[in-house]
């Protein structure tokens, strides 16, 4: 087969998304090599987040002048000129669009919708942002020939949202780089903590430091406890809301700040963290907690939405905004070295379902059943 990606992100977005887009285009061309994967990317990247030597992988930039010039307006809609010519027999839209016009064309088309958080938290959102998303994820809904939610909960929003059939949606879920199914030395994780200033004890939140992602319980939580939290991911206004709460109360010797990690790095934080813990308010899946399970770290995350897909009966669910609540638990963890061994090993096992392979299978059957 001949597929066609949106990837635009797989290009020029370093985080959720893109990793998203870059572990499927890898997973699918190592298990089914014989298709070819064209990446329609907008305009040429100076990341160097995606580079692959594999023959079956075709980087797509636009050929015309005007569309290097206008390359959203291409991404939008002059793509399907390059798509038709190219043969696509099946396009893939990996964050929530598809382009205009090309129900018009013989190409079958399928849509991944992470989250609609757009709507359901909408304070979060500008009122601009808000009602582009919501046109540009409408139309993909309605025009896709099948939609892939990343979690069961995702599949709700979209039918309640978005007005779509459920039979029109498939479940698959996200899988996570091979960088944190690997086990480091004690040397390995020495030097890394070492790099950042990390003593052996900590607790860990990897995520952008955004309300959404409330870390501010999290802070709250340890103010007693004797341990010290690292967190990791880009900075927002909510930031300066967590480090004024960190300031009032005197804790800087207790918690880090850290941004800028490489996937090995940060798979070698997971792995010599105590706890995971991530108090989101609302996510699509939640990768971090898979990331956690394969590490082999013990999980504390949120009660309800898409968490328990993600963490699995084992992990610890806990009401985010409750800093009472979440200190017991990081409390009872610490205190016992037996059920956080025991947590890991059945999380863990759990995380299996996320594998590459599995992954592969579920969205190629998806493929095979259009054409």
């Amino acid at each position: 087969m001949k597929i066609g990606y949106e990837a635009k992100r797989i290009f020029h977005n370093k985080t959720g998304l893109g990793n998203y887009s870059r572990d499927l285009i890898r997973i699918l061309s190592t298990y089914y090599p014989s298709n070819t994967y064209f990446l329609y990317n907008p305009k040429p990247s100076e990341k160097n987040l995606f580079n692959s030597v594999k023959t079956n992988i075709k980087e797509c930039l636009p050929k015309s002048s005007f569309y290097k010039m206008f390359y959203n307006l291409w991404r939008q809609k002059g793509i399907v000129g390059d798509v038709v010519a190219d043969n696509i027999q099946i396009y893939h839209g990996l964050s929530g669009e598809i382009p205009l016009g090309i129900k018009k064309t013989p190409v079958k088309t399928i849509v991944t919708i992470h989250d609609l958080i757009f709507l359901r938290f909408p304070a979060f959102y500008s009122f601009f942002d808000r009602n582009i998303h919501f046109l540009k994820f409408k139309h993909a809904a309605k025009k896709a020939d099948i939609i892939i939610a990343i979690s069961e909960q995702t599949k709700k929003d979209v039918v309640k949202y978005l007005k779509v059939e459920a039979d029109k949606i498939k479940v698959v879920y996200q899988g996570c780089h091979a960088d944190f199914k690997k086990e480091y030395s004690e040397e390995e994780k020495a030097t890394v903590l070492a790099k950042y200033s990390i003593p052996e004890s900590f607790i860990l939140n990897v995520g952008t430091i955004e309300e959404r992602k409330n870390v501010l319980s999290v802070v709250k939580a340890i103010q007693n406890i004797d341990t010290h939290l690292v967190i990791v991911g880009g900075k927002t206004q909510y930031t300066k809301k967590v480090t004024q709460y960190i300031k009032n109360y005197k804790m800087e010797n207790k918690v880090s700040f850290l941004k800028g990690l490489t996937t090995q790095e940060l798979a070698i934080l997971y792995q010599s963290a105590q706890i995971f813990i991530y108090p989101s308010l609302f996510e699509g899946f939640g990768i971090p907690i898979i990331e956690a399970l394969y590490c082999k770290t013990p999980v504390i995350t949120s009660k309800k939405g898409c968490f328990s897909e993600a963490g699995g009966p084992h992990s610890i669910y806990i009401t985010p905004t409750d800093s009472r609540e979440i200190a017991f638990h990081i409390r009872q963890l610490l205190s016992d070295k037996n059920l956080r061994n025991s947590i890991t090993e059945k999380g863990f096992e759990y995380a299996q379902r996320f594998n590459d392979d599995v992954i592969a299978k579920e969205v190629h059957q998806i493929y095979q059943s259009l054409v």
